[in-house]
């Protein structure tokens, strides 16, 4: 018990320490590496789509009918509980805690799958011209070095993150700004056009197409370490779509636009061959680069909303306290090791199995953030939203009718071993539940947060449920909230701490 109390003491006394928060162009960074990285991956569509025109259009309407109303939800329930947790939160103020936990672990469990992929594209990349990371000899110890490196850069702080994203974005899209404008000579507009329905694969371009413009809420999870979110996350999720769709589409217009090449040609990594072809071997080689380059980014930050959503599970008091715990630098060092961990464990699996399982336990918590959305838009009304997506409830259904029938198409499309594979990591998550629960009341181990009584939505000034937040977790918006309240007015809402969500039900 005296190690539990050193814990948490060291963890209040560096989370009392004003950490570096995350401005517009990083968090824009970070999205755009949650959801994309580059049209590293996107090749695939033209060859499941039988051709180009398929691929352009998935590009140009899903984001429509899926990434758009992802983002809007996002920005409006990012805002009002900004905190770390992200889903997990807004989950738990609309259906309760067990199910906000089985958010966060299913989420948690698609993220660290999802980021085992990324040391082994980095080497795949790499062994083209570096033969020797095809031996075992080399490609383990490797794999072990660059998971290590880019988690001790994690360590280091989120901002530094946050910049590190910033350029790496830069020098990963550039390649492709310089295809598109060499290709412009060459591009035939009757080659977009071709599409061989015979060869349609519908289920592998649906997986393709919602993998590629997918996790939108990933941020969430660390709007706790984001400066003022009331403005910036909205800002960041508009700017974000923009770079991801036209990142996509430049790319998939130069080389379909310039190039004859067959559908079937279109797999992962064509894209280097199609700068060849454009450019010369000269460019091939930079869109290598920047292919391994864009991995690292993805790995960077995956591996931060994973840890800090351990961290917010931790402050609502879902785990132990030594969740929460953070370093010098203000990141949650246990929480980055465990993330870490399952990498490492998960990286012998398959891209393919992985794209699966990820989509599957993917579209299974976005049903439930949809549901939470508008439940929290029926059951709390007066909850202090800074940003407020502009439809009343009748409009906000029908803005996720649309992406919530998408997901139950992709769930329908699952092989019989993803269903059997994401049914016990789901019952792993149920089963996990009580134990903690179990482990709190015993106490077995220390938790941070206890379930307070279910807070008033409307306070008087100077009882505002904000100010139980972090002084650096204030925004302009909960400042302006508090001095606009006078001692007669109860109408005002106000936001939410972690604690408090907990029992809203």
């Amino acid at each position: 018990m005296a190690e539990e109390g050193i814990v948490s003491d060291d963890a209040k006394n560096t989370a009392a320490k004003p950490n570096p928060k995350l401005t517009l162009l990083p968090l824009i960074a970070l999205i755009f590496y949650e959801v994309s990285g580059g049209p590293f991956g996107v090749e695939d569509s033209v060859r499941a789509g039988g051709g180009p025109l398929l691929s352009l259009l998935g590009f140009l309407v899903f984001p429509l009918f899926w990434s758009i109303p992802e983002a809007l939800v996002t920005a409006e329930l990012a805002t009002s509980f900004p905190e770390n947790g992200g889903y997990v939160l807004w989950i738990s103020a609309a259906f309760g805690p067990f199910w906000g936990f089985q958010e966060g672990f299913w989420k948690w469990f698609s993220g660290v799958m999802d980021n085992a992929l990324y040391p082994v594209l980095f080497l795949d990349y790499l062994k083209h011209s570096f033969p020797i990371f095809n031996r075992l000899i080399a490609r383990i110890p490797a794999l072990l070095g660059i998971t290590f490196s880019l988690t001790y850069l994690n360590y280091r702080g989120l901002h530094i993150v946050g910049f590190s994203a910033v350029s790496l974005a830069i020098f990963s899209l550039c390649p492709f700004l310089v295809m598109a404008i060499l290709s412009i000579p060459r591009i035939r507009v009757k080659q977009w056009l071709v599409v061989d329905f015979k060869k349609v694969d519908w289920r592998g371009y649906f997986n393709s197409m919602f993998w590629n413009l997918n996790y939108w809420d990933k941020a969430s999870t660390l709007a706790g370490e984001v400066e003022n979110p009331s403005k910036t996350f909205p800002k960041a999720l508009l700017g974000a779509v923009v770079v991801v769709v036209s990142s996509y589409l430049i790319p998939l217009l130069a080389g379909t636009g310039a190039l004859n090449s067959a559908s079937s040609e279109w797999t992962d990594g064509y894209f280097a061959e199609v700068g060849m072809l454009i450019g010369g071997f000269w460019l091939k080689w930079w869109i290598q680069a920047a292919a391994a380059m864009s991995n690292m980014g993805l790995f960077e930050a995956e591996m931060s909303s994973d840890a800090f959503q351990l961290l917010g599970m931790s402050e609502m008091g879902m785990l132990p306290a030594i969740f929460a715990s953070r370093s010098k630098y203000g990141t949650p060092t246990v929480s980055i090791l465990c993330s870490a961990t399952g990498v490492i464990f998960l990286s012998w699996m398959s891209f393919q199995e992985i794209l699966e399982f990820l989509n599957f336990l993917y579209a299974i918590g976005m049903l439930l953030e949809f549901a939470a959305f508008i439940k929290l838009r029926v059951k709390k009304p007066d909850l202090h939203r800074p940003y407020k997506v502009p439809f009343q409830t009748f409009g906000a259904t029908m803005l996720c009718l649309p992406p919530a029938l998408l997901l139950v198409l992709v769930m329908c499309l699952a092989s019989l071993r993803t269903f059997f594979v994401s049914g016990c990591v789901i019952i792993v998550g149920v089963l996990l539940y009580p134990l903690l629960v179990h482990a709190k009341d015993r106490k077995w181990a220390h938790f941070d947060a206890e379930q307070p009584a279910e807070p008033p939505l409307n306070c008087p000034a100077g009882h505002s449920s904000a100010s139980q937040l972090h002084p650096e977790d204030a925004d302009e918006a909960s400042v302006g909230l508090l001095t606009d309240l006078s001692p007669d007015t109860e109408q005002e809402p106000s936001k939410l701490s972690s604690e408090e969500v907990l029992k809203l039900e």
